[in-house]
């Protein structure tokens, strides 16, 4: 564990939870919860996350919420939670309450076909295992593949597509491990700033992430709590504190668990 903020002092945030309204746990999954698998659908979490977060989202102390880039319909199953908490997907283009309401952007006709042009492509290209159809995104995935063959994707896709996807209206966004042609202005960082303002002004939240895509989470904290960089290697960033997974993640997550359960 190492604090990358020198404004933040980790006693005070802790400190901080049993005052005001309920705290918020902002989650981010794949890299964070769950180690990266080459295989998606094996991506289950470390030991012991689904133990930690069953306990923090039966306790109904915290406002717990997973915000991950993948499809909401895709997640849930690797999740092992006895119950559903509220989880933005897509980066925040569909959300699913606790209710069980689920809520998602129209696309324009044009942003549709387009995704489906390019997935087409890329199994015309065998690139049908590497290719993620989301509703308003497509991920083309290259993670633990041959760093030459990275790049000849990242380079084919990229001369292919970017710009028939920004006259769609679709944004090319790299991540780590692979390229998203995604609808514009919708991000982690939307989807924070969209719960926060649904939250008290007093209300004190963490964001979990590791990957680029949580950057924007990050900035869109904004002092209203800590953000947290969940990841085995520092890189630059603009979280406040690192963590290193599993152990001082789970070190982490019971911390705040029994800190609220008060």
């Amino acid at each position: 564990m190492k604090i990358l903020n020198p404004h933040v002092n980790l006693e005070n945030f802790f400190s901080q939870l049993t005052i005001g309204t309920q705290p918020a746990l902002l989650l981010d999954y794949d890299g964070t919860l769950a180690p990266f698998h080459k295989e998606r659908d094996l991506a289950f979490p470390y030991p012991g996350i689904s133990d930690i977060l069953n306990r923090i989202i039966k306790a109904r102390h915290s406002r717990v919420v997973l915000i991950s880039g993948r499809w909401i319909r895709d997640l849930i199953p690797l999740l092992g939670l006895e119950e559903l908490p509220e989880i933005w997907g897509t980066h925040g283009i569909e959300r699913l309450k606790p209710d069980g309401s689920y809520d998602v952007i129209k696309l324009a006709d044009l942003t549709s076909e387009l995704l489906t042009l390019v997935e087409k492509w890329a199994i015309e290209n065998g690139l049908k295992d590497a290719c993620e159809l989301k509703p308003g995104a497509l991920a083309i995935h290259w993670r633990g593949k041959p760093e030459v063959q990275k790049e000849e994707i990242r380079k084919k896709v990229m001369t292919e597509w970017t710009d028939r996807a920004q006259e769609a209206g679709l944004s090319p966004v790299e991540f780590d491990g692979g390229i998203e042609f995604r609808v514009p202005g919708w991000n982690k960082g939307d989807a924070v700033k969209s719960i926060l303002l649904e939250m008290n002004h007093d209300t004190v939240a963490t964001y979990l992430g590791d990957d680029l895509t949580d950057e924007d989470a990050f900035r869109a904290m904004n002092n209203r709590g800590l953000a947290v960089l969940v990841r085995t290697e520092l890189r630059n960033t603009a979280a406040d504190l690192w963590l290193k997974p599993p152990h001082e993640l789970l070190d982490f997550l019971w911390r705040w668990h029994k800190t609220v359960d008060v």
